[in-house]
């Protein structure tokens, strides 16, 4: 190579150097005022310096020559880069003779050109000539060797590719003309290491240098990396003239998952203490060829029979790959002393096409329950029992039994007293069972909410003894010490009556509780003695006769509480014989007749006002409790026939009989009610006297309230009556009257009367 540059070198310096003269100025044609126009400049030829010259120097490239030089001294000079202006003294000019000269070496890759231009010009420095361009290139020669971007390229391939995958790019570059042969770079491989399976198992384009693979068999479980020299060779791959460089191709071969885990062995066992958590039990060993730590090779266990509550799971050891067999369920030795399960193991990526999974990723695993001692367990617990406060000491509350889980061991559960804060129970300590050692209060500082609360401990006599505890809340009733009744003290009845005699008013008595065990109350007959209920049902329908006596009617009377609370009171009513205005007849034994006295203090209008101030609280209350069928303000009602009396003979009762499908015919005014006072919910005593007086005064001022001012029709009901009108009830009559039975009321009648009556006390001795 170097010989032929020489020659190159020889033939281009040995040449006879050209002379370059200066165009002539040639006029032709004329114009109208006798100028000529010039012709064009000559076009110079551009001069060829080959690089890496051995001189000697200054070499002379060309002679620059005037056609005036034979008239006049002729000076030439050059300018331009390369001759006065940097890179400055490569080139120069002898000013007489017009020789120009190169003064050293050129290197193409450092400056593949050069522009300069020539002048002429007289002995005082006038241009004698136009000046020319030189045009100066550089002749390329193959002086540098390809040379690769990288020592060492790394590249990759998936095992088991196809002949023709890609591999990888290798690039070289020269710095000679790429124009011509000096740049032009080839590509070849120069080896492969390992030979396995075959020595070429990749090619290279010479002109691009992509690498590919030409055969099959990669596998890396086998080789894992090739290590590829590639050679790279100017001169168009010439190895006789061009100038060559290497490099090294590392190629990897990644991994598929082209290998299925395989268990170690079929079977596998171990063994766990009942109600254990989060132990390991065995380890699942594995074998996986893949790449380590990758996906391929990363194992994922799963039970696919035998656990079908769930009380195993199986987690991956990152490190190991093993399968860590652990409990995350108690398990019972009672329930199940052994299990058998199937686990199945597989990676986390999918098995590559064409691969099957292995036999071996499936294996048994036999666990064995050991039994242990296990604590007493109460079956409810906490366990809510629901009792009234105030029960004596001794009273059984309930029995607060526990189980002993380890049916296959004969164990004794015993009992014991674990917390207490009052100490009002104790336990047995063979069976449970609760009873009380005080009073319960609800009221006690140890009560929340109504609810008491003590524990209590169960254990056994297995070794190691074990022992359970269970917690009971008492919800303690509000036991009403003073309980909902009804006032005992009755009122005469006349056994016949041509007057509506006042019903019976039964009020609950006082209980000390507040809101929600309370009233409203509920009253009721009880459903013994069986005669007094029926009677009572017989007196509510008002018989027209009825035997003079004392009877004592039992009355049950409920609160609305939860549960409610009842009491049972008996209601003492007199019976007796009453004249044409419905007052009691004197006895025969009696005393002295008392003078009946006008106005509210007479027992008769006693009664009349407190019925009147019932009605009044009940229709604040709530709607009017009478079913209409027993409303007998001013209807006609049907009752049943039992013959004639004394003094009825003479009525024809048919016309008493109401016609079907009426009942009232009187009619409610059409304005708006009056307002009635609400009495507050928890009252002064001081404030009932001017409830009552105000509900009496919006009554008497009330025309909605029955009985309307309306005309009313009646059947005829015969003549000669004694009964005189039944539309008011007028109690001023002047007749003396027997108040001596009053005396057998009670003080609570006596203090009703007082207070109506001005400060009299009622009764006989009034």
């Amino acid at each position: 190579t170097e010989s032929t540059e020489t020659e190159m070198l020889s033939r281009a310096w040995d040449s006879q150097p050209r002379v370059i003269k200066f165009p002539r100025r040639h006029l032709r044609g004329s114009s109208a005022n006798g100028l000529r126009r010039q012709k064009r400049d000559w076009v110079i030829p551009p001069i060829n310096v080959p690089e890496n010259s051995r001189g000697p120097f200054p070499h002379m490239l060309v002679r620059i020559r005037s056609d005036q030089d034979k008239a006049a001294g002729i000076r030439y000079s050059i300018t331009g880069a390369g001759a006065d202006q940097p890179p400055s003294g490569i080139y120069n000019i002898d000013p007489i003779s017009g020789n120009m000269f190169v003064t050293q070496p050129l290197d193409r890759e450092e400056r593949a050109s050069f522009h300069l231009r020539a002048h002429a010009v007289d002995m005082n420095g006038n241009q004698v000539e136009n000046p020319i361009d030189l045009y100066i290139y550089v002749i390329d020669m193959n002086d540098n060797r390809p040379e690769f971007l990288n020592q060492v390229y790394n590249g990759s391939v998936a095992e088991g590719s196809k002949p023709g995958s890609s591999v990888m790019q290798v690039t070289a570059t020269d710095s000679d003309d790429s124009t011509t042969a000096n740049g032009m770079v080839r590509y070849r491989i120069l080896s492969q290491t390992p030979h396995s399976p075959i020595p070429n198992m990749f090619t290279i384009n010479s002109e691009t240098g992509d690498i590919v693979t030409v055969a099959a068999g990669l596998d890396r479980e086998k080789v894992s990396q090739y290590t590829i020299i590639v050679q790279a060779t100017d001169m168009e791959g010439n190895l006789n003239f061009g100038l060559s460089n290497t490099a090294t191709a590392l190629i990897s071969i990644t991994d598929i998952n082209d290998n299925p885990p395989e268990l170690t062995v079929r079977t596998f066992s171990g063994e766990v203490l009942e109600n254990k958590v989060n132990v390991v039990v065995t380890n699942l060993t594995v074998v996986d060829r893949d790449q380590p730590h990758s996906p391929n090779w990363n194992a994922v266990y799963r039970i696919v029979s035998g656990d079908p509550a769930g009380h195993f799971a199986i987690r991956t050891n990152p490190i190991t790959n093993e399968g860590m067999l652990t409990v995350v369920k108690p398990v019972d030795f009672e329930m199940n002393r052994a299990f058998m399960l199937t686990v199945v193991v597989s990676n986390q990526a999918h098995l590559a096409s064409g691969i099957q999974s292995s036999l071996q990723s499936t294996a048994g695993v036999t666990i064995s329950v050991q039994d242990v001692n296990e604590p007493p367990v109460f079956p409810v617990n906490p366990k809510m029992i629901r009792f009234e406060e105030g029960v004596p000491a001794g009273t059984t509350l309930t029995v607060f039994a526990a189980q002993d889980p380890d049916h296959f061991i004969h164990q004794i559960v015993r009992y014991s007293k674990l917390s207490d804060p009052a100490n009002w129970l104790k336990i047995n300590r063979t069976n449970g069972q609760i009873t009380t050692m005080a009073l319960l209060d609800r009221e006690s500082m140890y009560v929340k909410n109504n609810v008491y609360e003590a524990t209590f401990l169960a254990f056994d006599n297995g070794s190691p003894q074990a022992s359970g505890t269970g917690t009971l809340q008492i919800y303690l009733i509000d036991c009403e010490r003073q309980r909902a009744g009804a006032d005992t003290q009755g009122s005469p009845r006349c056994a016949r009556s041509p007057v509506p005699t006042p019903r019976v008013n039964i009020h609950g008595g006082v209980t000390p509780h507040a809101d929600p065990n309370v009233g409203p109350f509920v009253f009721e007959l009880p459903s013994f003695p069986a005669s007094v209920r029926r009677d009572y049902a017989q007196l509510r329908l008002k018989l027209p006769y009825l035997e003079a006596s004392v009877y004592e009617i039992p009355v049950i009377v409920s609160d609305s509480g939860n549960p409610p609370l009842s009491n049972r009171s008996v209601i003492r009513v007199k019976v007796c014989h009453c004249d044409d205005n419905g007052d009691c007849k004197r006895h025969g034994g009696g005393g002295g007749r008392r003078p009946r006295q006008p106005g509210p203090s007479s027992p008769y209008s006693s009664c009349i006002i407190i019925l009147l101030t019932m009605v009044l609280l009940f229709r604040q209350a709530k709607p009017l409790l009478i079913d209409p069928e027993d409303d007998v303000r001013d209807n006609i009602l049907k009752y049943d026939e039992e013959g004639g009396g004394e003094e009825d003979q003479d009525y024809d009762l048919s016309q008493l009989h109401k016609p079907a499908g009426v009942r009232r015919v009187d009619e409610r005014p059409v304005i708006a009610e009056s307002q009635y006072p609400v009495r507050p919910s928890l009252p002064h005593p001081g404030d009932i006297g001017d409830f009552i007086n105000d509900g009496l005064r919006a009554a008497d001022n009330d025309p909605t309230a029955p009985p309307y001012d309306s005309l009313l029709v009646f059947d005829y009901e015969g003549s000669g009556s004694t009964a005189g009108s039944v539309s008011s009830l007028n109690s001023t009559s002047s007749g003396d009257q027997d108040y001596d039975y009053l005396n057998d009321w009670g003080p609570r009648l006596q203090e009703k009367c007082y207070f109506f009556g001005g400060g009299e006390g009622g009764g006989g001795g009034g």
